[in-house]
């Protein structure tokens, strides 16, 4: 009963507004069953040499980081509204071109220019939650929405694991209808809270002098801390592109059971996620839970190199899924707790390119290393470098957001 009380408080005192954001990234993820299978759809469908496809899908990761930076520029430009819903819609053309293209140059430019697009979204949706969940409730709203794209996770990888065994053009169209159908419902409900949320903005900055702020870009406690999320990153990406081929070559399993691991993986989250914040949120402070998480999350990888039966590998995900938990809404907290009023959107953007630049990276080093050296050494090689993440993280936290503090 007391788990079920901690649990069923995780969701109380959230906005509406944070609600609908989730709904919307919840319809936008339902259809995301392009990334995971991107590499298999390469190796198998377009017969691209593996270190080709880790090449091609590096594409996305730079489309990514310009997207990011982008985005975050745009947003402190033009607001949060108008960018997300001028990316939703510009993604559903370019979903529906992707199965045109069959050669790794006309493969890499569509892929890269739908990243760019999309992924303006994020810093976007980030600077949103802020903007309209309540200081206390900061974290439990990003877990909201974190939850609300593993749900679709779940749904969109399991879905797309059979869709793709049929044809690999129901993952594209189906990409494309479900941003079609998050865009409209984003317009439908913010169109009237933005222009709400604005005049009561102008009247703000009316009563108050703005202190002009510092461009992200100079601050440079915040770099050290990105580069260590870059890193981070680059370990747990492998989830989107290294993983999914280890699982077809070397454990040998049809693309339907992939389909179904990666769902139970958002399926685990969504039960677990808003009450083990909960539960960190209460007992545990910033820097011991992203050691924590981020330990776990090495741990997780570095022991498919010693079992992956599919018991091993079950066990794997449910640890990876856990570390991720109580990582990746945090690393957003910090973001907004360490940024100021007027450049939030900044700040997530560079955040944001310390995870977009991961897809660049990842996907080359870790089919290359899994091809000179094989998947046990990159296993290996992951856990030694999380633990090392996981107590930077641990020291520079704390030195990062007390100083913060300080300032205000």
């Amino acid at each position: 009963m007391k788990i079920i009380k901690i649990y069923t408080n995780s969701f109380k005192g959230l906005s509406q507004e944070s609600w609908m954001l989730a709904l919307v990234m919840l319809i936008n993820r339902a259809g995301s069953m392009v990334l995971p299978f991107l590499g298999v759809y390469m190796t198998n469908h377009l017969h691209f040499s593996i270190e080709n496809t880790g090449i091609v899908l590096s594409f996305f990761g730079i489309g990514s980081v310009i997207g990011s930076w982008l985005g975050g520029f745009i947003t402190d430009k033009i607001g949060e509204y108008k960018v997300q819903y001028m990316s939703l819609l510009l993604s559903v053309p370019l979903f529906c071109l992707i199965p045109v293209f069959k050669t790794e140059i006309g493969v890499a430019s569509i892929i890269l220019l739908q990243s760019i697009v999309s992924d303006t979204f994020r810093p976007a949706n980030s600077v949103a939650i802020t903007k309209y969940a309540k200081p206390e409730n900061i974290t439990r709203a990003f877990s909201l929405n974190r939850m609300a794209v593993n749900l679709g996770f779940s749904i969109g990888p399991a879905l797309g694991g059979i869709l793709s065994a049929i044809s690999y053009n129901f993952l594209f169209y189906s990409n494309a209808l479900a941003a079609l159908l998050a865009g409209i419902l984003y317009i439908s409900f913010f169109y009237k809270r933005n222009k709400l949320a604005k005049i009561k903005i102008t009247k703000v900055k009316e009563a108050i002098e703005v202190r002009k702020e510092n461009s992200p870009y100079r601050d440079g406690k915040f770099l050290i801390y990105c580069f260590f999320c870059l890193l981070f990153s680059m370990c747990f990406f492998q989830l989107f592109s290294t993983l999914t081929i280890f699982y077809k070559d070397v454990a040998k399993l049809s693309q339907e059971n992939i389909g179904y691991i990666l769902g139970y993986s958002g399926f685990l989250i969504v039960l677990l996620e808003m009450g083990f914040v909960q539960i960190a949120e209460k007992y545990f402070n910033l820097a011991f839970t992203m050691l924590l998480g981020t330990f776990i999350c090495g741990f997780s990888y570095a022991m498919m190199a010693f079992d992956y039966s599919i018991l091993g590998l079950i066990i794997s995900m449910t640890l990876l899924c856990i570390g991720e938990i109580w990582t990746l809404p945090f690393m957003s907290t910090i973001t907004a707790k360490r940024s100021g009023q007027n450049n939030k959107g900044a700040y997530m953007g560079l955040n944001g390119i310390s995870f977009s630049a991961a897809f660049i990276i990842t996907p080359y080093l870790g089919t290359l290393l899994a091809e000179k050296f094989g998947f046990n050494a990159l296993w290996i090689g992951t856990g030694v470098l999380a633990t090392i993440i996981a107590v930077a993280f641990y020291f520079i936290v704390p030195w990062m957001i007390d100083d913060k503090k300080e300032e205000a």
